[in-house]
């Protein structure tokens, strides 16, 4: 099936496409029309690709890749003999996944190296701190910057005169959370803050206040509560019952109950392992006993983290903790301490990547740079080019306009970088397409943070454009996503999207193969689950009734008025509501009994008033929409009641859904009993499995459980029909239309195979 993650996930077909650099008078190992794919071309694919299989470089696993790799071939070349390759979307989509590969090779790694090893050596410990922050932009003017430190600094001397940190952070810091936490901020390790202020807390000792940090928030001072070691990682098993926020009460009272029984059983021993597999909703684990993978501290929903974290040993478990997901019972199978560094480096590089520490890595990355592609500065061009800002700067429209004098500014050289030279007027463009509004801001200040970024962009952007020329890793990939998304182009077209709006292709090809896509012998099955035999026998009377009382919709009775069988507002209301019910689910169908007091019966025009109050109630919902055929009138077979309240029509609600059935067991114990009905085939159903294949009721055990089996029907081995196997017969017909389209290639473009290079790559 089509999957848009095909070039992104560098699947075997896209790796094949890398082109290395061709040697003078290399042999091919194969032609495909005009072009030669060289023997080291193909040799590093190759080996990128099946080094590391058991069969490399086998006779078998060379060939079998030789033929994969032919046929890629083939769809690039028709995909660039039709110009897909010179289109601007082709063209915008190779240059957003050429920038993202570029990342890698715009970074100064003895810098990474550095940051992942201080990153991991602090994941050891966890910091509990409180901080006052004084607020100022990180662009803002020197002279707004001082008076901010000159404020966080005199914070400070206040905490170390005895002044309380707290009332402080509550009173003057910049953090609107300080008013409620006194700039409390809990446990945190690292990877967690940013960079300065993490460096700042891990460098103050527990009980002391740091030296003023500035963030891109402002400035900082931390008072280190505590420090502690950290949490290290868990494995849990859970058994879960789904209640989102938002689902009826009703629902969400029943999930409750569910849960509560389910812990009362695993308080009483039971298997644990069963319980899962029998009620817990989360289908990725039941079967596994609820196995969780390894997670460490921030990884998972706080409140089950929490509870998680809090089990003193394995095998402790927890009473019902919520979720937003729902009630889970958490047992702790494991603990160990934090990983080794070389099991959590690579996740800590690419959290750094993406951490404000990398503008370390940035700016290192760019010193080496500003050497290696000899940038050098005109000093007097920059004075004039800082020299043209005026307030319209400030206010964020300004532009750029040559001088009279002195003459041809706008040419004159900024800088060159590998003497390509960059002038005033480049750089006027990019102030009017970089500037924004600045409050209290001197021009000298912005003009030159604007010319600071200038020469940092144009360096980054000089050193991207020429890493195909610096790294031959880089342009190998490169060609690898351009091949890559010219075949998933032509894919689409040719296979993917043909397979699925080719209606009459694919009914012609399921029909021409109808014996691949066969039905096993199927049973249409109703199976109850029981928690003890006395439930199971209840349950079987009720079922052969075909219908159930719903309690989920039970419904209060329908008051009248005296010698009346007009229905009142209150009645109205209710029937409208009940009336939406019934047309919105065609299961449901009502009783109505209509009832009189003892009074009512001394005057005998009211011989039939209640089988009235029963019939205004029906023609009532039958006017709004019922199907009549979903009321039934009963009689009231009770003698008159004195009580006044027995003016009344009585509505009970059923159902034939099987679900109804079992809320009526499982009020009082949610696990009481368990339904189901639909075609199985075997292996599908544990307690289906044991019975015998033929039509009728029968009775097992299944883990403990009393369990009825009843078959209505076996449907023997036969052939689907195309809707119940329609994305099978699709990926069927996609394989079938790919092959059909490279025999067409391989005619349009012949393929010679030089089999005594391809012998020469053979090891075994």
């Amino acid at each position: 099936m089509r999957a848009s993650s095909f070039y992104l996930g560098l699947s075997a077909f896209l790796l094949y496409s890398c082109s290395s650099p061709k040697k003078a008078n290399e042999p091919a190992v194969l032609t495909i029309g005009p072009e030669a794919v060289p023997v080291s071309e193909f040799a590093y694919v190759y080996e990128k690709n099946n080094g590391n299989s058991d069969s490399a470089y086998s006779q078998a696993s060379v060939q079998e890749y030789l033929d994969l790799y032919t046929n890629f071939k083939l769809k690039v070349a028709e995909a660039r003999s039709r110009g897909l390759d010179t289109t601007q979307a082709f063209k915008t989509e190779l240059g957003g996944y050429k920038e993202q590969l570029a990342q890698p090779y715009l970074t100064e790694k003895s810098v990474t190296d550095q940051l992942v090893r201080e990153a991991y050596e602090r994941s050891k410990k966890e910091i509990n701190a409180s901080h006052i922050l004084v607020a100022v932009d990180s662009e803002a003017d020197p002279k707004d910057t001082l008076a901010a430190f000159q404020r966080i600094s005199d914070l400070r001397q206040q905490v170390l005169n005895g002044a309380s940190f707290e009332n402080l952070a509550r009173t003057k810091s910049d953090d609107p959370s300080a008013r409620e936490n006194g700039g409390q901020l809990g446990y945190f390790t690292a990877l967690q803050m940013v960079y300065p202020f993490e460096n700042a807390a891990y460098n103050t000792a527990k009980g002391q206040v740091s030296e003023p940090v500035r963030t891109r928030f402002g400035y900082h001072i931390i008072k280190v509560n505590d420090i502690r070691p950290a949490q290290g990682e868990i494995k849990v098993a859970h058994i879960m019952v789904r209640a989102t926020q938002g689902m009826p009460k009703a629902d969400s009272l029943v999930a409750k109950k569910k849960i509560d029984e389910i812990y009362r059983r695993v308080q009483r021993k039971e298997d644990w392992n069963k319980l899962a597999s029998q009620f817990s909703e989360d289908a990725a684990s039941a079967e596994e006993g609820g196995e969780l993978p390894w997670f460490g501290t921030g990884r998972m929903i706080p409140s089950f983290e929490e509870a998680a974290f809090a089990l003193p040993q394995p095998g402790a478990i927890t009473p019902p903790v919520q979720t937003p997901y729902g009630w889970h019972i958490i047992q702790l199978l494991e603990r160990k301490q934090l990983p080794t560094y070389e099991e959590m480096e690579q996740s800590l590089r690419n959290r750094i990547a993406k951490d404000s520490r990398s503008e370390l890595n940035k700016a290192a990355f760019l010193r080496r740079i500003r050497t290696e592609n000899q940038f050098q500065e005109v000093a007097a061009n920059k004075e004039l080019a800082l020299r043209l800002a005026d307030s319209t700067l400030l206010a964020g429209n300004w532009q750029y306009k040559e001088p009279a004098e002195p003459k041809n500014v706008g040419s004159a050289t900024l800088f060159t970088i590998k003497g390509q030279p960059y002038t005033v007027s480049q750089f006027g463009k990019y102030v009017e397409e970089n500037q924004k509004p600045k409050q209290n801001a001197s021009l000298a200040h912005s003009m030159n943070l604007l010319y600071d970024k200038f020469v940092e962009t144009s360096l980054l952007n000089y050193e991207r454009d020429h890493l195909e020329e610096k790294h031959q890793d880089f342009k190998m990939l490169v060609n690898e996503y351009h091949d890559g998304i010219l075949l998933f182009q032509l894919m689409e077209e040719k296979v993917w999207t043909k397979a699925m709006e080719d209606t009459v292709g694919l009914r012609n090809f399921f029909e021409q193969n109808r014996s691949k896509y066969m039905w096993s012998p199927r049973a249409q099955a109703t199976i109850l689950s029981a928690a003890t035999p006395e439930i199971l026998a209840q349950a079987q009377k009720q079922l052969a009734e075909g219908r159930f009382l719903s309690l989920r919709h039970k419904q209060p009775d329908l008051a009248f008025a005296f010698n009346n069988d007009n229905l009142s507002a209150a009645s109205l209301a209710q029937l409208d509501q009940l009336a939406n019910l019934l047309q919105a689910d065609t299961a449901l169908t009502i009783e109505l009994t209509g009832s009189l007091d003892a009074r009512e019966t001394t005057n005998r025009s009211n011989a039939s008033l209640a089988a009235r109050r029963a019939n205004a109630v029906k023609n009532y919902l039958v006017k709004k929409g019922v199907n009549e055929e979903a009321i039934q009138l009963v009689p009231n077979a009770d003698r008159p009641s004195n009580a006044r309240n027995a003016r009344r029509v009585a509505i009970r609600v059923y159902s034939t859904d099987l679900q109804t059935l079992a809320d009526q067991y499982n009020q009082s114990n949610p696990l009481a009993l368990q339904v189901m009905s639909r075609k199985f085939q075997k292996g599908e159903n544990k307690a289906l499995d044991q019975v015998n294949w033929q039509p009728g009721t029968y009775t097992t055990t299944v883990d403990g459980r009393s369990v009825l089996v009843k078959i209505d029907q076996i449907e023997p081995a036969g052939p689907k029909a195309l809707n119940e196997t329609r994305g099978a017969v699709i990926s069927d017909y996609q394989n079938y239309l790919e092959k059909e389209w490279v025999k067409e290639l391989r005619q349009k473009y012949p393929v010679s195979v030089n089999q005594a290079e391809v012998e020469k790559l053979i090891k075994k």
